[in-house]
């Protein structure tokens, strides 16, 4: 193991085991060293990766803390993108939305498929971009064909409205049924711009069809998520919710005989 790894993983173990809080001050560069044998040098590589993956933050001369927990989000519950986030303590998140493009145009092959028209039939391609303050969260992406929305209010959509209760006041699409892929990867150059990410930063993006009671698929959808702001909880039809996004503490199994990690309040 690289000697910053070994850093990064004492830094994560030493938040988890303490079950240290967002906010709570870690050790200082110096001290980290000592505690992993390593060089400051190494310490401070560690620290860069474990700030650009979202999970301590750094500010100058006063000292290392643990990062703000991240946005949850639900992309299996219905409704616009807005209801599918919450906040840490499971509160609504605040987000402002610019609309980027609305474009009619010819939909690719795998839109065409995903949505059941035919080849060369027109569509609808609408972009937003989600803000939380003046920091870019969500890249959002609808194609609607315009043989069943033959007509959006531009004016609406610009002025932050939503598309989902449009399409339901105008046309009564509401999303049944969705279905979605979820997948990590590199941002690509458009998300990169907009979302004003490095090559470094990972993605996560989720493609899928939002379809009607009548089985009918109106809306093919693309979001795009900065990898280290969120996490992602889904949920069965069980009411249980046994699993939450933030509950603390490692997941890590204790062997027989190992002493339990000491309670930092104690």
């Amino acid at each position: 193991m690289l000697r910053y790894q070994h850093v990064y993983d004492l830094v994560v173990n030493l938040i988890q085991d303490q079950n240290l809080r967002p906010g709570d001050q870690l050790p200082s560069t110096a001290e980290l060293a000592e505690m992993a044998g390593v060089s400051v040098i190494s310490v401070r590589r560690a620290l860069d990766e474990l700030t650009h993956r979202g999970k301590i933050v750094r500010h100058q001369g006063v000292g290392t803390f643990v990062a703000p927990r991240r946005i949850v989000s639900e992309p299996s519950r219905p409704g616009a993108l807005l209801q599918t986030l919450r906040g840490p303590s499971g509160d609504d998140v605040q987000l402002e939305t610019e609309l980027v493009s609305m474009v009619v145009g010819i939909p690719s092959d795998q839109h065409a498929t995903a949505l059941g028209i035919e080849p060369g039939s027109p569509v609808w391609e609408v972009t937003r971009l989600r803000r939380l303050g003046s920091t870019p969260k969500v890249l959002e992406t609808a194609v609607l064909p315009l043989s069943l929305v033959p007509s959006l209010d531009e004016a609406h959509l610009a002025a932050g409205g939503s598309l989902y209760e449009l399409l339901a006041d105008r046309y009564g699409y509401t999303d049944d049924f969705v279905e979605q892929a979820i997948e990590v990867d590199e941002p690509t150059a458009w998300e990169r711009q907009h979302l004003l990410l490095s090559a470094k930063d990972n993605v996560v993006r989720i493609r899928g069809v939002s379809l009607g009671d009548d089985g009918v698929a109106f809306d093919s959808f693309q979001q795009t998520y900065p990898a280290h702001d969120f996490v992602f909880y889904v949920s069965g039809t069980s009411r249980q919710r046994l699993v939450e996004p933030h509950r603390d503490g490692s997941w890590a199994v204790r062997p027989l005989g190992a002493p339990r990690p000491a309670d930092p309040s104690d």
